[in-house]
């Protein structure tokens, strides 16, 4: 029995046109999965395709919509005949102090980065029984660990996704579905990028901070992504993983 094989499967990554996403679709495929990657931006989803080999579609969808993650499923599943892998990446931030954040803001980065996931994974369930199983794979973040005064929002959203992979991972468990998530430090993206711009000192307090001493890229992701989407990890469960080069340990 080959642990690491994903030829057959299928995976969904929102928000997998680049980044971290981008990363974990790369690992995920290099096991053999059919990868969907799920977003608002087919230009960007293009120049991701070209690295993923010809067993990479492209689904538009604006996963904080019911309606779009259901059809998301629906079209994956008669395209492909299965949804075995779901990776909610789909994410976004907004960075003021919290007297600052309108209703509005709160909203956008809940819904994206929360919100989603649930309704993505609620779209999902019916599919990976149909499958006998599934992996379903949220992504939270330092921020479910720390705070900061720049972040409430988006570290609020990051921790109900640990707290939601376990609930997730109790309710269908006896569904043998896998439920985790990946907690990514300081990786070098375009969203960390403005971080960069808006946060003064940030990019040296990470380096400093971080044991091997450097940000991570989307590729350090690759693995832990094919780790939990394959059958290695079929008793791993409500997890939330740090990959961020010791940064969470340090002191």
């Amino acid at each position: 029995m080959n642990l690491f094989d994903l030829n057959g499967k299928v995976a969904i990554v929102t928000g997998g046109n680049g980044g971290i996403g981008l990363g974990m679709a790369r690992g995920i495929a290099s096991l053999g999965a059919t990868i969907v990657i799920a977003g608002r931006n087919p230009d960007k989803a293009a120049s991701a395709l070209r690295t993923l080999g010809a067993r990479a579609s492209f689904i538009a969808a604006d996963v904080i919509k019911k309606s779009a993650c259901q059809t998301l499923i629906a079209q994956t599943e008669q395209t492909y005949g299965r949804v075995d892998i779901l990776v909610n990446n789909a994410g976004t931030s907004i960075r003021k102090m919290p007297q600052d954040f309108t209703e509005e803001d709160w909203h956008h980065v809940l819904d994206t980065n929360l919100t989603s996931a649930f309704l993505c994974a609620q779209a999902a369930y019916p599919a990976m029984g149909r499958a006998k199983g599934g992996k379903i794979i949220n992504i939270g973040s330092m921020m479910s660990l720390f705070g900061a005064p720049y972040a409430t929002p988006y570290a609020a959203s990051k921790g109900g996704i640990v707290q939601m992979t376990r609930a997730l991972a109790t309710a269908w468990a006896k569904d043998n579905i896998q439920v985790n998530a990946i907690l990514p430090g300081w990786i070098d993206t375009e969203l960390t990028q403005r971080a960069r711009q808006q946060v003064d000192g940030l990019h040296e307090n990470v380096e400093k901070r971080t044991p091997q001493g450097r940000w991570g890229t989307p590729d350090d992701m690759a693995g832990i992504a094919a780790f939990l989407s394959c059958s290695a990890s079929d008793f791993v469960t409500g997890t939330a993983i740090p990959v961020d080069g010791g940064f969470s340990v340090a002191i």
